[in-house]
């Protein structure tokens, strides 16, 4: 294409306006097309919240004490974070959102260098945004100055995540809830190359099928397999009904080649011999062995978590701490709660935990009396991975040391 030269534009500047305004269309039709692949992870309700919010803003009272008026996003900040720092209660996401539904349009596209500044105008708390910091106050206010310059940007990963990856990504793949017969019908790890009784990562192992089913020849969807170990079950702490049997992961295997039978002749009979499937061990949380299950890897799913309170009232207890043998769980820690999907409980819904009031005997009125102690708040947590009757939980704050048979309720 042959740019037009004129008086004013002399041909080099020329050139460097046409192409920063391409390069800017570009980047906006990047953007949209992104946009329009992800739609926002946000319920039909917290959007009527947030355009509300938009339209009036929110009481000063709601506002966390000592709201900064400017905040900078920066790197490894979270969304959680930024809503406690401006917030009282961060769990109420719609309401930050909504404070500038124009600017802020999406929760989940706030970036590190992002300026957000709080406005109190009229007794009403609004947050705006806008890119970089402040202009220079000596400068006009319509002057922007530029200069021309390329830069690589990725786009992926930038949008700050609701919490921090760590905390829950590695247990996205680990803990599953199956019922009484699921993992015993599962194809089990029967040797060990060599004869060797512990696998780790590199080893080859082999696999039978426990359904009557054998393990078939390997395809690109079926060669992935979680291994899992020893069945817990999950008891409700109130009712004593099994919610679920946890199965323990212990690492990550892939199927090479499918069970088969051969068959030879002896004493004018035809004797078939089994020969089980081979699989590596390609992860291990720790050492495999002869006995552990093997369940389908399920294909990877990318969740966006909005922390919100449940619709309706809860009441649940906390049924365990998930990967260890003690009873206390600590903040960033995963706990199982005794509500699923059955009870309404879906991703991203946030509980305040109550410590369970302590029962004592009473011995200072002169006389022995059964007590007990109120329950106190001491926590939050937010369901990240809910199955039908048990939900698995990361505990976002403690004041103090939750653990086993503690209450939930709504925050």
């Amino acid at each position: 294409m042959k740019l037009p030269r004129t008086a004013d534009h002399p041909p080099h500047l020329f050139r460097s306006e046409c192409m920063t305004k391409v390069l800017a269309a570009c980047l906006w039709m990047v953007l949209c097309a992104t946009a329009a692949s992800q739609p926002l992870p946000v319920t039909p309700q917290q959007q009527a919240t947030a355009q509300q919010t938009a339209q009036v803003g929110v009481a000063l009272s709601d506002l966390a004490p000592g709201a900064p008026d400017e905040y900078t996003v920066r790197p490894g900040d979270t969304l959680w974070a930024i809503s406690r720092l401006y917030l009282l209660q961060p769990w109420r996401w719609p309401e930050l959102w909504g404070m500038n539904l124009e600017e802020i349009a999406n929760p989940h596209r706030i970036y590190p260098g992002q300026v957000l500044y709080l406005d109190k105008a009229g007794g009403r708390a609004r947050l705006g945004a806008r890119s970089g910091a402040r202009r220079n106050p000596d400068e006009a206010e319509d002057t922007l100055k530029l200069s021309p310059r390329t830069r690589d940007v990725s786009l992926s990963g930038m949008a700050l995540p609701a919490l921090s990856p760590g905390a829950i990504e590695p247990f996205l793949s680990e803990p599953i809830v199956v019922d009484a017969h699921t993992l015993a019908a599962a194809p089990r790890i029967v040797a060990g190359n060599d004869g060797r009784v512990l696998l780790a990562r590199g080893d080859r192992a082999y696999a039978r099928s426990s359904a009557g089913t054998p393990l078939p020849e390997p395809t690109e969807s079926n060669r992935g397999f979680r291994v899992f170990r020893d069945a817990t079950p999950l008891k409700d702490p109130g009712t004593g009904e099994i919610l679920g049997y946890e199965a323990q992961y212990v690492g990550r295997a892939v199927l090479q080649r499918g069970e088969s039978t051969t068959r030879a002749a002896s004493d004018r009979k035809e004797i078939a011999t089994a020969i089980p499937a081979t699989i590596d061990i390609v992860a291990t949380r720790e050492e495999v062995r002869a006995g552990d299950r093997l369940l389908p890897e399920p294909p990877r799913q990318l969740t966006r978590y909005v922390p919100h309170a449940p619709a309706t009232a809860v009441e649940g207890r906390i049924v365990s701490v998930y990967g260890n043998a003690v009873q206390f769980a600590g903040q960033n820690q995963i706990v199982a709660i005794n509500k699923g999907t059955r009870d309404g409980i879906e991703t991203g819904h946030v509980l305040a935990i109550l410590k369970n009031g302590e029962t004592l005997v009473d011995k200072t009125g002169g006389t022995k009396e059964t007590i007990r102690l109120p329950s106190e708040r001491v926590g939050l947590l937010m369901v990240f991975k809910p199955f039908e009757k048990v939900s698995y939980a990361l505990v976002l704050e403690i004041s103090d040391t939750p653990r086993t048979g503690d209450f939930l309720v709504n925050p």
